[in-house]
């Protein structure tokens, strides 16, 4: 009887043990949501993606005909002038605003349109889950209407040093030299 109650307060204090490191792993405000990248692997948003890292984020889908590819095309511009820094330093995220129809075969089939460079992952998850990641990196429309048409998609650029909780929102438009050193300025 002695042995059965030992291994079961064991197992209770394994199981808090690992409740407080999944605690520890997560962020206050991001949520730790599973994604997947277009090549199909399984990522946490907050513990693979954002924690510990120098991040670029924007928001797209690929059927998107106005300004999406603009966007993209800016995007690549800056990754060139990254260079190395691409996928080491910082780290490219372009977030789907229509899991619904980009899977991560449509996505990978994106990125190669555009020839982006390894460093960059666009992603794809739950729909319920996007749209809370979505809202919680500022890319919305405080008007509830306006914020449903997903055609009104906002073209910002979302910048962030994690560890430093150091953010800021510019337009996508920006001249790719600049992004690079708003970049430079969060490090």
């Amino acid at each position: 009887m002695l042995s059965v109650l030992g291994g079961a307060a064991l197992g209770a204090t394994e199981r808090l043990q690992a409740a407080v490191v999944r605690k520890q792993q997560a962020h206050p405000y991001f949520p730790d949501s599973v994604l997947q990248d277009h090549s199909g692997k399984s990522v946490r948003f907050y513990t693979d993606l954002l924690k510990g890292k120098v991040v670029v984020i924007n928001m797209m889908y690929t059927v998107c005909t106005r300004i999406c590819p603009t966007n993209i095309a800016r995007l690549r511009e800056v990754q060139a002038q990254l260079g190395k820094r691409s996928g080491q330093d910082v780290h490219l995220y372009s977030l789907t605003l229509r899991p619904d129809i980009d899977s991560p075969e449509a996505l990978a089939a994106y990125a190669r349109q555009f020839d982006t460079a390894p460093g960059w992952s666009f992603l794809t998850g739950d729909p319920q889950e996007m749209d809370v990641i979505r809202r919680r990196l500022g890319f919305y429309d405080a008007d509830p209407v306006a914020d449903a048409d997903i055609a009104n998609h906002t073209g910002a650029l979302r910048l962030g040093n994690v560890d430093r909780d150091r953010w800021l929102m510019m337009p996508n438009r920006t001249v790719a030299t600049q992004v690079v050193k708003a970049i430079d300025n969060l490090m």
